[in-house]
């Protein structure tokens, strides 16, 4: 039985965020997790265009995974959160959903887990960095521990990014994730589960 539950929480509009979480996902069960993948399932808001195909690809493409519920956040010892950036900030998809979470922040019940976050945008100065610290504003609030990558492998020198892991998809989204965004991201899962193993003990 596994000594860490770990939820990976994810919106992804175009396919690229879900392809992150799974790489998550697959890495932290072969650290010895038990890992539950949930998406957030796409809600057009008022500020929303029709959807495009990409995004009716990705809806039909993520059907095989479980939308989130409250219940799999409070379950979780570590929680990884993913979201493409929109305007230096997470999406509103997921903003909707941590908003909900009001009730189980009330009762404590968001307090001393472990947090970390992804996310992609199309240029490479696209707000990455201020989306992943806009999403930690929220976790300090809950009372949670945020384990970031740092620069604590040789591998952060090559993606560059401390506050989590990011990947530029072009103004296409068409540049798939390579060697450099899985290394970040089996690093910043192993970190996340290890750390999260240490606090328990």
């Amino acid at each position: 039985m596994s000594d860490v539950k770990l939820a990976i929480v994810y919106y992804s509009a175009t396919g690229t965020v879900r392809s992150m979480a799974e790489r998550l996902a697959a890495t932290g069960e072969q650290a010895g997790a038990e890992v539950r993948l949930r998406q957030v399932e796409r809600q057009t808001t008022g500020g929303e265009k029709e959807v495009t195909d990409a995004q009716q690809v990705e809806a039909e493409a993520a059907q095989g995974t479980q939308a989130v519920t409250a219940d799999d956040v409070v379950w979780a010892d570590a929680v990884l959160f993913g979201s493409p950036t929109r305007y230096g900030n997470i999406a509103g998809q997921l903003k909707t959903f941590i908003d909900s979470l009001g009730p189980q922040w009330a009762q404590g019940q968001l307090a001393d887990k472990v947090y970390a976050g992804f996310t992609a945008s199309q240029t490479a100065h696209g707000g990455q960095e201020t989306t992943l610290l806009a999403l930690y504003n929220t976790i300090y609030h809950f009372g949670g521990i945020i384990v970031p990558p740092g620069y604590t492998d040789g591998s952060k020198f090559v993606d560059g990014n401390p506050y989590g892991v990011s990947h530029v998809t072009g103004g296409g989204n068409d540049i798939p994730l390579g060697d450099t965004e899985f290394t970040a991201l089996d690093h910043l899962v192993n970190r996340v589960v290890g750390i999260t193993r240490k606090l328990a003990g």
